[in-house]
């Protein structure tokens, strides 16, 4: 495999698994939000829309993955036109969740035991560290700090968690739980040092912001592999786009894994290709224009 160097002087397209992959028709593409499908205005471009609305005429599916709640990316839906859609679907938490938009109807959940998470959840106070919790429909924040506040502005709404207060949630189910800090590299060692309990979950790093805690085994790339399977899609036939270490699961499980301009550089080496496009300048219809629309240039 190329190193991560020596991949960022490879024109786009590079196809590393073209070998492998053979021809094929992609139906079902499943795209991370925030840095990725979302401007840094948290929005979807007019470009992407369009693009996404002429590859679900043609019968493609376009479904939002994030380690987000479910409730949190609503609008989203509704810019890209799949919102309480029939037969339209979202996968969040990292995997934890898959819903049909119709009623956000849920088809899978994934929940962590309670007790894991006092656990992180008290080792993250020790740490002195902002606290997630994420509910099915709500997320609970403990410590949270002015940079935070202003990254969640226009992302999600979040309830305040008092020190002592997640005894008083025990008999909600809960999807997720992570720590944030704006020194990304502080977080990194989180893992090894907490890794009695870190090994009990599926840990991720996302937004150079956040480490995440997730049921072992449930991660974007498994929730890409379930609806594929309800979709009855064979996973050579999907397409997954991202930028971050949480998306590295479902680049490396789908027929074309994607990263955009701005991918995160340990998580470029795992993608087929990157497009010429970042975040801010819709690198979503680059990859529908190029690989869906334009099928044919997928194997060239």
């Amino acid at each position: 495999m190329k190193s991560s160097t020596d991949l960022m002087a490879v024109p786009f397209p590079y196809i590393k698994r073209k070998e492998e992959r053979g021809i094929y028709m992609y139906k079902l593409v499943v795209s991370d939000l925030d840095e990725t499908l979302l401007t840094s205005q948290k929005h979807v471009s007019p470009k992407n829309q369009a693009a996404i609305q002429e590859a679900r005429k043609q019968g493609v599916k376009f479904v939002c993955s994030t380690g987000r709640g479910i409730e949190s990316i609503q609008n989203t839906l509704k810019e890209i036109g799949t919102w309480n859609e029939p037969g339209e679907y979202s996968i969040s938490f990292n995997g934890g969740m898959i819903t049909e938009n119709k009623g956000n109807t849920v088809l899978a959940f994934h929940p962590l035991d309670f007790e894991l998470v006092k656990a992180l959840f008290t080792e993250g106070q020790k740490l002195g560290l902002c606290i997630h919790v994420y509910t099915p429909d709500t997320v609970y924040i403990n410590h949270i700090n002015p940079g935070e506040m202003e990254f969640l502005k226009g992302r999600m709404e979040y309830v305040d968690l008092a020190d002592d207060g997640l005894d008083d949630l025990k008999d909600q189910p809960f999807l997720k739980i992570l720590f944030e800090s704006g020194d990304f590299e502080s977080l990194k060692p989180i893992p090894q040092l907490l890794k009695p309990l870190a090994s009990q979950c599926e840990v991720s790093f996302s937004s150079n912001r956040y480490v995440e805690f997730n049921p072992k085994g449930v991660n974007k790339g498994a929730g890409l592999k379930q609806l594929a399977a309800i979709l009855n899609i064979p996973i050579e036939e999907t397409v997954a786009v991202g930028d971050h270490l949480n998306d590295a699961a479902m680049l490396i499980a789908a027929g074309l894994g994607v990263g955009v301009a701005n991918v995160y550089q340990e998580v470029r080496p795992l993608c087929d290709v990157v497009t010429k496009a970042d975040h801010n300048h819709s690198a979503i219809a680059e990859l529908i224009d190029t690989y869906v629309l334009n099928q044919d240039a997928s194997v060239s």
